[in-house]
């Protein structure tokens, strides 16, 4: 969407998804993620932690309970969404002001993992991705295609 500001962030979730529905019945589910910055120090031939980021996520519909039914704390992941800033206020009267990611894609890294993707059946609504779409198949980064993804298109390779 024009003027959000797109992020991806690689990272340990430190807690399991807590799943929850709104009262018209949209699943949403929150995580937070920590990501720590890694640097190699010359003087002691040694990797570091950097100071680590924490950030909420929030994801919605199918992904959410498909998000809760599949990461849990502990395992690394790769967010993309739309940073998001909310603020309010505490019991005591403070006011509080808190960045979220509003998440478009989750799933886990494979660096160090391996997983088994078992595609569930759309249940409407909800457009896909970056490609626009919806349809079946639908989304992904190019768009509604055959293929599901990356060209668009969905035509044969030869």
């Amino acid at each position: 969407m024009a003027g959000d500001t797109v992020i991806t962030i690689v990272g340990n979730l430190v807690e399991d998804p807590n799943l929850r529905f709104t009262p018209s019945g949209q699943a949403v589910a929150s995580f937070r993620i920590a990501s720590t910055p890694r640097f190699f120090d010359r003087q002691s031939g040694d990797w570091k932690d950097g100071e680590a980021l924490f950030l909420t996520c929030n994801v919605w519909r199918q992904a959410a309970e498909n998000v809760a039914e599949t990461l849990q704390r502990g395992m690394r992941v790769i967010v993309q969404g739309r940073l998001k800033q909310r603020s309010y206020e505490t019991r005591e009267g403070e006011k509080r002001t808190v960045f979220e990611i509003e998440v478009d894609e989750v799933g886990p890294s494979l660096r160090s993992a391996t997983a088994k993707v078992n595609k569930t059946q759309r249940q409407g609504g909800g457009g896909g991705g970056f490609g626009g779409g919806g349809g079946q198949g639908g989304g992904g980064f190019g768009g509604g295609g055959q293929d599901g993804g990356f060209g668009g298109g969905g035509g044969q390779q030869g």
